[in-house]
């Protein structure tokens, strides 16, 4: 037996090299726009860059953005998009299919990522089955669920239907929790692989509260702020938070209730409250301190695939009072870090923020445990999870239309 040479134990002790991957991602929403899903699929794309993959980004051009560029290995291509009706702010993506089977036929991905189920989204994944690129896409937003808030309830079903048929077209759908993947799987969703989110502990801090803040929202040291995040709409079931501002104000005279966010539900919203603050759209360590400056932390929905503002909450250390849905429902355990409510029942989410709003040791407990829970919820873990799914996708190749549901890691 010869001796190891120098190089021979350099190369056993280094660690598996990770396989640097072609990934384009192509998404309807992005920064600057300030909501959940742009917000987390930028923390994808930063991650991925750092590391060390090739990124392409394809999104709508932005009015609020210059023209394409190129950061590092993010290559932006810009598209065609308008504004999305109620929501002038954001954008939504135009049929781009054979531009896009033009930019891979050049530029060829090793795999493609759809985040939105939108026109751009939709052209993304007909390019890359033309293609036959492995491809795989995010369950975003809940639009069936939304029709009924908007009185189309009659679209839900063609709605879901698709959404099953948009995503039975890719060789992996992403959500983010297990109840989700179960619902899903029931309408016949196939292929589905859980990929949780993360939260950035680091902005999103107790530290950060703000007395000047609280002044501004005409709340002292004392006072209770309660707050809500997220776009104003119907969908949102805000006017169930000021139902159960209103219970619980008369004990509390100097209580604050603060909407950070925007939507064409503001008007209604202020004329049915009148002593709620209306912050209007934050981003960046101003929205962390808006989430810090606040003691008690509403959240209605029960429309969300996820909810992002749920663990932004707890990170910020509130407490935060939710239907036993989405991702209250996997991170929350009631009582301990959070508190949660039966789906369906409002009067007992009134009663239970009445009974939070009374007992400010309860709201202390709560909100330390609630901080502890989101440090563990990391975004390396996250874009780990993502990685095993795209490997998984390129493993078995391009969807074919008759292709049976494969078996996909369940990483979470």
């Amino acid at each position: 037996m010869h001796d190891a040479t120098p190089e021979t134990l350099l190369v056993d002790e280094l660690p598996a090299a990770r396989r640097c991957l072609r990934v384009a991602c192509v998404t309807e929403t992005y920064p600057p726009e300030v909501n959940g899903v742009a917000m987390t699929i930028a923390r994808v794309v930063e991650g991925l860059h750092r590391r060390q993959h090739s990124v392409q980004l394809v999104r709508p051009r932005q009015p609020a953005r210059g023209q394409a560029g190129n950061a590092g290995d993010i290559d932006e291509v810009l598209t065609r998009g308008l504004p999305i009706p109620r929501y002038p702010q954001l954008r939504m993506g135009m049929p781009s299919r054979r531009e896009l089977v033009r930019l891979w036929s050049l530029q060829r991905p090793d795999v493609v990522h759809v985040a939105t189920e939108g026109p751009l989204g939709w052209s993304a994944v007909q390019a890359a089955r033309h293609l036959r690129l492995p491809t795989s896409s995010d369950f975003r937003t809940n639009f069936h669920a939304y029709s009924r808030h908007y009185g189309v309830a009659w679209l839900q079903r063609p709605i879901l239907a698709w959404l099953r048929k948009f995503h039975n077209a890719t060789g992996a759908t992403m959500v983010p929790t297990r109840a989700l993947e179960r619902e899903l799987s029931a309408q016949g969703f196939q292929r589905l692989a859980v990929v949780a989110r993360g939260v950035d502990t680091e902005r999103f801090d107790p530290q950060r509260r703000d007395p000047a803040l609280r002044q501004e929202w005409g709340a002292s040291d004392t006072s209770l702020v309660v707050l809500c995040v997220g776009r104003l709409a119907a969908e949102k079931n805000l006017l169930l938070a000021v139902e159960a501002f209103e219970a619980l104000a008369p004990r509390h005279g100097d209580a604050r209730l603060v909407f950070v966010g925007d939507g064409p539900l503001r008007e209604e919203l202020a004329r049915r409250c009148p002593r709620a603050f209306f912050a209007g759209r934050r981003d960046g360590l101003d929205l962390a301190a808006h989430y810090a400056s606040a003691d008690l932390f509403l959240f209605p929905s029960l429309t969300e695939t996820f909810g992002n503002v749920t663990p932004e909450a707890m990170a910020s250390g509130l407490p935060v009072l939710a239907f036993d849905d989405a991702a209250a429902a996997a991170l929350i355990r009631s009582g301990h870090n959070g508190v949660l409510v039966p789906c369906g029942d409002p009067s007992e989410y009134v009663r239970t923020a009445v009974a939070l709003a009374a007992s400010a040791e309860l709201r202390r407990a709560i909100a330390a445990q609630a901080r502890s829970t989101a440090l563990t919820l990391g975004w390396d873990r996250i874009l780990d999870q993502f990685e095993s799914v795209l490997d998984s996708v390129m493993a078995h190749g391009p969807v074919r239309k008759t292709r049976p549901a494969a078996a996909l890691p369940r990483t979470a």
